[in-house]
């Protein structure tokens, strides 16, 4: 005999516990299911920016930022330059990706939420879930499985193109951060980005089209950060995981909709991935509240537009290590053209802006090349 449900969410992560909780604040009967326990660790940046803290906020998910640390914006370094540019009104977040996932697990609960633990998704239809031994009823299908979703699978909701892959491999150590930014470090064949997630701890992940290319091996090519480790102690084994853009032709089909990874990803370089699944849930939620899918799947493509363009920027600037060093120079001579495109990525102005910054990069570029 199976159960009825409003909404069914599979995958227990982050996205898919913020849209249950989304979700349920709107009154529905919601059930989260995962193959797996949890809460778990995951290879992730492990940042949330601004406009991710403000969607929470709005869906009235209260984190608790003591088990974290606030970080203040973005700094770039590479073997020659470094340029910075500060959030214009609120910090970011670095959280360890364990603490937030226990932090939503409870917010879930709370609000009434069913979580199914160990309890493999075998299969969906037309209004039902097949989940271990049981079925489900259900009104909605949220598919929040990740990058290799599966119910975007069974959904036959596949991408435009293949992706084209990055790997990502991210420890942590018992370091007390040296700086209130993110830090994204540039070399030939890699970038490292550092971010702080408590006041003695730090995140360290390494980028690149490498599988095999672990982060001790890559620290070579980064001494600065290198040399900071030389005395701070792991505190966590390796974990790694792949990445990269990817576009779907829809989010959504009949009563099912995807929602973070799983509904199509930006590369990791752009810090974006939980931001962007957060206020993916809110809009989910709002679509699903009336009753109309064509609402999430228009704002979906709206708050995925600006995150991708900034990820093929970075992996531009990484493709070309000459045009990364004047881009790099340029910030650091004109910091208000940074933080005016910082603003831009974190949603704080509009893309009129994006593209006034852009333009005047380009002239910038162009008198480089004829000085």
């Amino acid at each position: 005999m199976g159960t009825r449900e409003h909404a069914f969410v599979v995958g227990g992560g982050p996205a898919g516990l913020v849209a249950a909780i989304a979700l349920r604040q709107k009154g529905l009967r919601v059930t989260v299911a995962d193959g797996s326990d949890f809460p778990r660790d995951k290879a992730c940046g492990e940042g949330i920016l601004p406009e991710g803290l403000a969607a929470l906020e709005r869906m009235k998910i209260a984190l608790d930022p003591t088990e974290g640390r606030a970080f203040h914006g973005i700094r770039f370094v590479n073997e020659h330059s470094s340029a910075e540019a500060g959030f214009a009104s609120r910090a970011g977040l670095g959280m360890r990706r364990i603490s937030l996932h226990r932090q939503l697990i409870r917010g879930a609960k709370q609000v009434g939420v069913s979580i199914l633990r160990n309890t493999p998704i075998n299969g969906i239809s037309s209004g039902r879930v097949f989940a271990g031994a049981d079925s489900f009823a259900a009104d909605w299908i949220i598919g929040a499985d990740g990058f290799r979703s599966q119910v975007r699978r069974w959904a036959k909701l596949g991408e435009k193109k293949p992706a084209s892959l990055r790997y990502a491999f991210r420890q942590h150590f018992a370091c007390r951060p040296w700086t209130d930014f993110v830090e994204i470090h540039w070399a030939a064949k890699a970038q490292l980005y550092v971010t702080p997630v408590s006041n003695r701890e730090i995140g360290v992940v390494v980028l690149s089209r490498n599988p095999r290319l672990r982060l001790q091996e890559a620290l070579q090519f980064f001494p600065a950060v290198r040399e900071r480790l030389t005395n701070c102690k792991a505190t966590t084994v390796e974990r790694g995981a792949a990445t990269g853009n990817l576009s779907l032709r829809a989010v959504c089909s009949g009563n099912i909709a995807l929602v973070g990874d799983a509904s199509g990803a930006v590369d990791a370089i752009t810090g974006e991935g939980m931001s962007l699944a957060f206020q993916q849930a809110e809009a989910l939620a709002e679509a699903i509240a009336q009753d109309d899918l064509s609402l999430y799947a228009g704002a979906h493509s709206r708050l995925r537009r600006r995150p991708i363009w900034m990820a093929r920027l970075l992996l531009t600037l990484q493709g070309h290590p000459k045009l990364q060093e004047r881009v790099l120079q340029i910030f650091a001579a004109e910091p208000e053209l940074f933080q005016r495109m910082l603003a831009v990525h974190v949603g704080h102005v509009s893309p009129f802006s994006l593209a006034a910054a852009s333009a005047r990069l380009g002239l910038l570029l162009l008198a480089a090349n004829f000085s």
